[in-house]
């Protein structure tokens, strides 16, 4: 084997958070590693639809939607959530076997989608490879973390599976581990990076040149963005003396219902947009005079990535991720928090979207180490891959 290989595991099932940090941190080491080789993981079925470095690959386990909090289904096959999950773990375990990793970079989930990837971490350890497990900077209020991990087995995952933790935010921002019942020694394995720096993707979808600025409202995937898009079209509704022009991107997993009620009431407007999906959320961010948005990961990095004003309407149901990252974010001066309280709420965001051009940019907040991340991992990522090839397999052969 010559090269370096990472691979790397993203549960998707139902969004596109985490697809996009590891797409966003494969193509960045592809870049600055020209032996190194990355393969992707993912469940998510829109995997393909995104800018990959020519040394980057992907492969697609079977397809399962989040049902609930705690409840998954499969998305076709005709076959029992059980019977799936066999399929994705043997295909797991199977390619991490063939491709013989130096680093297994799992994101978010420490044992993957119903513990599907525990058999790969137990097999990659033995042979040598270093496991590390990244996280975003806010996971869930610590109490429900805590709680949720003791359930999945995660917390003694983390402690005897992984080698590091690599966790994608300034320490000062947020400690997602705090209070969840780690061990000391595993603390001290936690790297904080700072936030990944986004730029705009050569490759991917270029949107048009705008003659005119544009309030850019995106809400992620957009399974759980119904809230936010409807308090965004009634301030236009109530309010048409709204300077700039709104374009609304929907995300790929907002339902047809919605969609097509949304729409109907964007018809009337003259001044709002609104499109399914965009490959190249960075470039519509640049353009973009400011931004409403939930506040996920992705899009808070987009939005100091190109020094944007925003205003974050945050989801607090079923994690309490969005809304501890938005209040962080209004308290350092990095961005401003709304919340709908059923008092004039058309009005209200009517009028902080007036404000929104001119109110302060992240980089006035002068917050150090903010955008160090990708460097950062880039540094970690090296130092791994040469202790991995000092530290001998356990095992010999696969099995």
């Amino acid at each position: 084997m010559t090269g370096k290989r990472l691979l790397v595991y993203s549960h998707d099932s139902y969004g596109l958070g985490h697809l996009r940090r590891c797409q966003t941190i494969a193509n960045h080491l592809s870049a600055m590693h020209e032996d190194l080789s990355v393969l992707i993981i993912s469940g998510s079925p829109v995997v393909g639809s995104f800018d990959l470095h020519p040394r980057v690959d992907f492969i697609r386990v079977p397809g399962i939607v989040k049902v609930d909090n705690n409840t998954y289904a499969p998305t076709a096959l005709g076959v029992s959530t059980e019977e799936l999950m066999e399929i994705r773990s043997v295909i797991i375990l199977e390619t991490a076997r063939r491709y013989k990793p130096d680093l297994f970079l799992v994101d978010k989930e420490p044992l993957g989608l119903r513990g599907e990837v525990r058999d790969t971490l137990t097999y990659l350890k033995a042979a040598g490879t270093k496991n590390i497990l990244g996280l975003r900077e806010i996971m869930d209020d610590p109490e429900r973390l805590s709680e949720e991990w003791e359930r999945k087995g995660a917390i003694e995952a983390v402690e005897t599976l992984y080698d590091e933790i690599w966790v994608y935010g300034p320490k000062a921002v947020y400690e997602p581990l705090r209070g969840v019942g780690m061990s000391t020694k595993t603390l001290a394995r936690t790297r904080y990076t700072g936030y990944l720096r986004r730029s705009i993707a050569e490759f991917g979808d270029q949107p048009l040149p705008e003659e005119e600025p544009y309030i850019l409202v995106t809400a992620g995937g957009g399974n759980d963005g119904a809230v936010m898009i409807d308090w965004l079209i009634s301030a236009y509704e109530a309010d048409p003396s709204l300077p700039h022009r709104a374009k609304i991107v929907f995300g790929p997993f907002l339902s047809a219902d919605e969609r097509t009620a949304f729409r109907d009431r964007i018809a009337r407007l003259d001044r709002v947009q609104a499109i399914n999906f965009h490959t190249n959320m960075e470039a519509m961010t640049d353009g973009a005079a400011g931004l409403v948005t939930m506040g996920g990961y992705n899009t808070f990095c987009e939005i100091l990535s190109f020094d944007k004003p925003a205003l974050i309407v945050p989801r607090t149901h079923p994690r309490l991720e969005q809304f501890i990252r938005a209040t962080r974010a209004d308290e350092l001066g990095l961005a401003r928090l709304m919340l709908p309280d059923g008092e004039n709420d058309a009005l209200r965001m009517a009028a902080a979207l007036h404000a929104l051009p001119t109110q302060r940019k992240p980089s006035e907040a002068h917050l150090p180490g903010l955008l160090g991340g990708l460097e950062r991992i880039e540094a970690l990522f090296s130092v791994a891959v040469a202790e991995r090839a000092h530290r001998p397999a356990l095992v010999k052969s696969v099995g």
